[in-house]
């Protein structure tokens, strides 16, 4: 019954959606604020009938509903709670759901947080945010519905997909849904701001947090994934260039892009247009990775469904958004010339503008090597393959270009920079640079990137240190007693600023993470018999026994390795090879010993009758930096939420 409940609330959240939509611009016709607000009651209702369709999925999963097709085909009785109650999600259809649930979710905070302030603007985000809402409702009730029943109702169910039987399953799907729908509520104040004719600065101060708030979602959604694909990938990597990883990835280009020419158009009421497409694009970039999971165009360890009729719903709602998004940005384009224009070449402004540039060419770089192969296969049924090669070879030096831009930007002047300033602000960190080349040489780097990227570390890394060293001074004199409280006063007084300098050294932390483990994996593979040894560069690992383990749903084979480095340190590592009760799917589960500058990785690969069992065994330097790397960059980014709306008057006074 209570799955009926739910069906029931979906359905009148669709309807509601309807009028989420209509209303408002009932309203503005009439001149009637009643109207708005009905929409506005609308957007709160359709959260909570959602949440209470939600709610009832998850009910009927904790419960064993096998009634319910989604909950035979994606749980069994033996499934571990933990994974019950997240399991919402671990199919296509849920997941639509939780898309619109999170959705209504936001809607409902941006018409209760700007009712007051954007009264002009709020009829409509209301209508524009209901259409994609209902735009999503349709798609789960009418071609992916999770409340269908099922007849007869089987004793157990199929089963979760082993691959997804993981905690990584439960953090980093809904991380990457929070990137992706929260920069919708951006999306909808800049149309509104476009249609009403008000497109100035407001919009953007009302929609910094958000923006920030998805980008740093969807930047913890693809770290985790990352860090998921490590360990249960089993092939001693975290990022294959994979369609699906790629579709998350250019939002994130595109809404790092925004989030740096904003503070352009903040200082110097420049890049109107330009922030407006890029907002825009990301988040049409966020629909394109739905359609690219959901239509069955990809094969990917990712990919969802294989039905082209969802996928043509979603790229033909993707294709309205677009013309309507675009068609108005191109109307009124004209109204938004820029009221500055920049005053020379080397300035500040020419620096967020190569950056924006740089993250554009990256985005359309891995658009196209997406895209490319989906075209051929449709156009001249030819399969093709472009993988890490391409990607490498083309994006890592837009990456080291934006890199050197990372360090430029903060110690260069808005409207021009003088000669004597740039000697006097890159003289040092220059230097620091070249001395990075006998630096990487000294520690091994050969590869001519991974010099420059050493180099270009010391650079960024020595600009930013100036930049703090500078405004500690200058609390210093103004009369701060000692350098930490004047370093404290400095960074709660500019949060913005310095989140965004710490997100900075995250990055450069993530890069030695890149450089280390890229350049300087090593790997053995071999087949092991109890007492057999392999070697691997400064560690000895001893294959002690095979055995069987049993636990909830799956049943391994276990190798029980015993390692010892060279200064005497020893560890015992148990990769496994699962099998899952209800799945013939057997899942690799590599034993990882984490160190702060390498990481020992195992894997049990097959069984080879009469002489043993295949072991892979990684050696990854530096691999843990990508992980503080990003530990670092989402303390960055969670400083800079807490600045509000203030530091435009600040900035002003200064």
């Amino acid at each position: 019954m209570w799955i009926e409940v739910g069906h029931y609330a979906a359905i009148l959240a669709l309807l509601l959606s309807i009028t989420q939509m209509v209303t408002p611009m009932v309203g503005i016709r009439s001149g009637q604020m009643a109207w708005v607000r009905v929409g506005r009651y609308s957007a709160f209702a359709v959260f909570l009938l959602l949440s209470v369709a939600s709610g009832t999925l998850i009910h009927a999963f904790m419960s064993h509903d096998f009634s319910v097709l989604y909950v035979a085909r994606n749980s069994s009785l033996s499934l571990p709670s933990f994974y019950l109650a997240t399991a919402m999600w671990g199919g296509h259809e849920g997941s639509l759901l939780l898309w619109a649930w999170l959705m209504s979710f936001f809607i409902a905070v941006a018409a209760w947080r700007h009712w007051n302030t954007h009264s002009v603007s709020m009829p409509w985000i209301l209508t524009i945010l209901g259409a994609v809402t209902l735009g999503f409702l349709c798609l789960v009730l009418l071609l992916s519905s999770p409340f269908e029943r099922l007849f007869p109702i089987p004793m157990d169910g199929r089963d979760l997909n082993p691959l997804l039987q993981d905690p990584g399953m439960v953090f980093h799907p809904p991380f990457l849904y929070l990137g992706y729908v929260g920069f919708a509520v951006p999306y909808a104040f800049a149309m509104a701001a476009l249609i009403t004719g008000q497109a100035k600065d407001e919009w953007i101060l009302a929609t910094r947090r958000w923006t920030l708030f998805a980008w740093t979602m969807l930047t913890t959604g693809i770290v985790f994934g990352a860090y998921w694909a490590y360990y249960e990938l089993g092939w001693g990597g975290y990022w294959a260039w994979d369609p699906v990883e790629n579709a998350s990835f250019m939002p994130w280009l595109t809404g790092t892009a925004f989030l740096h020419s904003i503070m352009v158009q903040e200082r110097r009421q420049m890049f109107k247009v330009w922030n407006l497409f890029l907002i825009i694009t990301t988040f049409s970039l966020s629909l394109l990775g739905t359609f690219l999971v959901r239509s069955g165009v990809l094969s990917s360890v990712h990919a969802f469904a294989t039905d082209p009729g969802r996928g043509m719903f979603i790229l033909s709602f993707m294709a309205v958004m677009l013309l309507f998004s675009f068609g108005v940005l191109v109307w009124r384009a004209d109204a938004l010339k820029a009221e500055n224009r920049m005053d020379a070449v080397v300035c500040r402004e020419s620096t967020f503008l190569f950056n924006n540039l740089f993250l554009l060419v990256g985005a359309i770089t891995v658009l196209l090597g997406t895209l490319y192969p989906l075209a051929l296969e449709a156009l001249m049924d030819a399969k093709v393959t472009v993988g890490p090669p391409y990607f490498n070879k083309v994006f890592v030096p837009i990456m080291l270009g934006l890199l050197i831009l990372m360090g430029i930007g903060p110690l260069i002047s808005w409207r021009r920079a003088a000669q004597g300033q740039l000697k006097k602000n890159f003289l040092v960190p220059g230097l620091l640079a070249l001395v990075g080349i006998p630096i990487a040489l000294l520690l091994g780097v050969q590869h001519p990137y991974a010099i420059v990227t050493v180099m270009i570390i010391l650079f960024v890394g020595s600009t930013h240190l100036i930049d703090v060293q500078r405004g500690v001074a200058a609390r210093l004199q103004a009369g701060s007693h000692n350098p930490i409280s004047a370093f404290v006063k400095m960074v709660a007084r500019n949060k913005r600023r310095y989140g965004g300098l710490t997100v900075h050294i995250g990055i450069l932390v993530m890069c030695a993470g890149f450089i280390g483990s890229g350049m300087f994996q090593e790997v053995q593979t071999v087949i092991m018999q109890p007492g057999d040894k392999v070697r691997l560069s400064g560690w000895e690992l001893t294959l002690e026994k095979y055995h069987q383990v049993r636990k909830d749903n799956w049943t391994a084979t276990e190798a029980v390795m015993h390692g010892v480095r060279e200064d005497g340190l020893t560890v015992s590592l148990h990769p496994q090879k699962r099998k899952y009760d209800n799945h013939e799917m057997e899942t690799t589960e590599a034993s990882i010993i984490n160190f702060f500058w390498e990481d020992l990785y195992v894997v049990l690969g097959d069984r080879i009758p009469g002489k043993g069992w295949a072991i892979k065994a990684y050696r990854n330097p530096l691999i843990s930096w990508v992980w503080y790397g990003s530990f670092i960059i989402a303390a960055g980014a969670i400083l800079a939420l807490f600045q509000g709306r203030r530091f435009k008057r600040i900035q002003g006074a200064s």
